[in-house]
C-alpha cells in the first residue's frame, strides 16, 4: 500500500546492499508484502530467495514509538526463536551503520509457503487456522520480562505507567501535526481511573499486530506448519492486548473459539473477568489512538488508508468507551 514512510530505493542500490553482504549474483528483485511502514523486497541472490527490509529514513514522518522499530524487530525475532517453537525467519545480515544508505536495513530468510490471507481456506479451515494462531499467541505470552513498554523507546515498572506514557506520546504526535485527539485524551483519563487494575498486570511479550499477512503457512510432510513474520510492533505488556486483533471488533467474552484454543495452550486461562474486560477496553482504545494518529503521518485524505483508519479508530474507541463508562 502507498505510504509516506516507505524508503524509496533503486534496484542498483539493492544490488549494492547484496554485494556488500556477499550475496551475489542478484537475479531478481520485486516488492513484497502488504505492509505500510517499511520498504520490503523479495530478492533472489546466489540461488536463494531472501527478504530485504529497509526502515523509513530518519527524517520520515513517523510517530515517536516507531523510531528505531527495525532494531526492535530483530530483537523480537531473537526472543521468539529462543523461547518458542514458532518458525520465524533467520536474519542473515543487519546493518544499522547507515554507511551505505541513510537508514537501517536487514536481510533475512524468505520463509516458504504463503501468508494466511493468500491460502483460500474454506470456512472450516479458517476456523482451524484461527485456533492455531491463538495457540501460537499463547506461546508468545510465555516470553516474560519485568519491565513494560517498547524496547525502542523506554521501559517502565508497571503496565499502567507504560500504557499511559504510550498514550501521552501519541497525543504529542498528534500535536506535532496540529491535531488534537479528544478521544485520546478521554482514554488517558480512563487509564488513570483504572490505575489499580493496570498496575496488577503481569509482563510478557505482546505482538499487537496479529493479522493474516503476518502468519505464514508453511507446507510440511503431513500438513501445514505456521510461522510468524513482522513482529516489530511488539512490546512488553498486557497479554490481553493481543486479543484486540484476534477476532477483531468482537468483545472479549464473544471470542469464544479463540479463548478456548488459547486457554488450551496457555499457562493461565483468560476468563473475560471484569478486570480483564477493562484491560481489553484500554487496549482497544490504544489501538484506536494509534490508527487515528498514524493516518496523519502515512496518508492524505486521498488515500484509502486514511479513511480505513478513520472508520476503524471510531469503532475501536466506541467499543472501548462503552465498556469503560463515562
Amino acid at each position: 500500500m502507498v505510504s509516506k514512510t516507505k524508503y524509496a530505493v533503486s534496484q542498483d542500490t539493492i544490488r549494492a546492499l547484496f554485494h556488500e553482504a556477499g550475496l551475489e549474483p542478484v537475479t531478481s528483485i520485486a516488492p513484497l508484502g502488504a505492509g505500510e511502514f517499511n520498504a520490503v523486497f523479495s530478492v533472489n541472490a546466489n540461488g536463494r530467495d531472501y527478504v530485504l527490509k529497509i526502515a523509513p529514513a530518519e527524517d520520515a514522518p513517523t510517530p515517536a514509538y516507531e523510531k528505531g522499530m527495525m532494531r526492535a524487530e530483530v530483537f523480537w525475532y531473537e526472543q521468539m526463536r529462543a523461547h518458542t517453537s514458532i518458525r520465524v525467519p533467520e536474519v542473515y545480515v543487519t546493518d544499522f551503520s547507515r554507511r551505505l544508505i541513510p537508514t537501517d536495513y536487514f536481510i533475512m530468510e524468505k520463509l516458504p509457503g504463503k501468508t494466511l490471507d493468500q491460502m483460500g481456506f474454506s470456512k472450516t479451515e479458517k476456523q482451524q487456522a484461527a485456533a492455531e494462531v491463538a495457540k501460537l499467541t499463547a506461546q508468545l505470552h510465555r516470553i516474560k520480562a519485568d519491565q513494560f513498554g517498547y524496547v525502542q523507546s523506554g521501559l517502565y515498572e508497571s503496565w499502567y505507567l507504560a500504557i499511559r506514557a504510550s498514550v501521552e506520546a501519541l497525543l504529542g504526535d498528534c500535536r506535532k501535526k496540529s491535531r488534537r485527539s479528544r478521544r485520546g485524551e478521554r482514554l488517558l483519563r480512563m487509564i488513570d481511573r483504572y490505575q489499580a487494575t493496570l498496575e496488577k498486570v503481569e509482563c510478557c511479550m505482546v505482538n499487537f499486530d496479529i493479522w493474516d499477512p503476518n502468519i505464514m503457512c508453511i507446507p510440511e510432510a503431513g500438513g501445514l506448519r505456521y510461522g510468524w513474520i513482522d513482529p516489530e510492533r511488539s512490546f512488553w505488556g498486557d497479554r490481553i492486548a493481543d486479543f484486540v486483533c484476534l477476532e477483531m471488533m468482537k468483545p472479549l467474552a464473544g471470542k469464544e473459539a479463540t479463548l478456548a484454543a488459547y486457554n488450551a495452550a496457555a499457562e493461565q486461562p483468560i476468563l473475560a473477568t471484569e478486570e480483564e474486560n477493562i484491560r481489553y477496553a484500554i487496549a482497544e482504545g490504544y489501538l484506536g489512538l494509534i490508527m487515528e494518529t498514524e493516518k496523519y503521518y502515512r496518508y492524505t485524505p486521498h488515500h484509502f488508508g486514511w479513511w480505513r483508519n478513520v472508520a476503524a479508530s471510531a469503532i475501536l474507541y466506541r467499543n472501548a468507551f462503552e465498556a469503560l463508562g463515562k
